[in-house]
């Protein structure tokens, strides 16, 4: 339990900036929503929208959604709130695991009466509330701030399903960056990788949308899991993306469990 909360007390000011910029990111981007609803505007924007090059409109997201509702709009604004929410937690995760053979404490962990599995569970349960407490801080955000520009709109429903899609990719990308920390042999090189895997990912789901034809190809990107327009059109999460997800969680977290208690730890 000490160990817990002397993780939880480690990274409360680096989440404290995360939960800022999130907050800051959804009163920006829907301030921007009061001038694209004005009548005429919002049909001329998804006018242009349609005329961009398909790389454009896979980069900003717009693809078929309609950018005169408000719904729509949060629903291109949702892309790049997955980027830095998964962002977060795959770094989270990597660091987590990998921060006391980085900075040479890993003789701290050893000298304490507790195992390895013990110290890893404390680990990964302080990274899961650092997880969740951004996700609660853009939940709370994204009703308080779209629910301003809604005009009578129903958008509760919609964000509630895309924020619990955004909880599952980023406790994915969480566990995904914590099973490279602890398989990886060089660990100050594992928020790198990890973070090169989220934008290989990324990428994956842009040339997806770009050619059209690669639609077998989803499975590869978890950015394709739980898209907004997907998510949108279906008004739920898809059931086989939740199972998908929830088989890759479960992988990692063996990988990360079985590469700790291997592992030489550098002090």
């Amino acid at each position: 339990m000490n160990m817990f909360w002397r993780e939880i007390k480690a990274q409360r000011k680096s989440l404290l900036i995360w939960c800022i910029g999130m907050i800051f990111l959804l009163i920006a981007g829907m301030s921007k929503y009061a001038t694209l609803s004005v009548p005429g505007e919002s049909q001329a924007l998804n006018e242009l929208m349609a005329d961009m090059p398909k790389s454009l409109q896979a980069i900003f997201g717009v693809g078929s959604l309609d950018l005169s509702t408000v719904s729509g709009y949060y629903g291109v604004l949702f892309l790049y709130i997955a980027i830095m929410a998964t962002i977060h937690a795959a770094m989270l995760g990597a660091t987590m695991i990998a921060k006391e053979e980085r900075d040479k404490t890993a003789e701290f962990l050893l000298v304490k009466p507790i195992t390895r599995n013990q110290m890893l569970t404390a680990k990964l349960a302080a990274a899961l509330v650092g997880v969740v407490i951004l996700n609660a801080a853009t939940l709370v955000t994204s009703l308080i701030v779209v629910q301003g520009y809604s005009d009578g709109e129903s958008i509760s429903k919609d964000i509630l399903l895309l924020i619990s899609g955004l909880l599952i990719l980023q406790l994915l990308f969480m566990l995904l960056g914590s099973a490279v920390a602890s398989l990886l042999k060089l660990p100050k090189r594992a928020a790198g990788l990890t973070s090169g895997m989220l934008l290989l990912a990324f990428f994956v789901s842009v040339v997806i949308d770009i050619s059209g034809n690669l639609e077998g190809l989803k499975v590869l990107t978890p950015f394709k899991y739980f898209d907004a327009k997907s998510v949108l059109e279906a008004g739920s999460l898809s059931a086989g993306y939740m199972l998908l997800s929830l088989a890759l969680m479960v992988l990692a977290l063996v990988g990360t469990y079985v590469g700790y208690n291997k592992r030489d730890l550098k002090v």
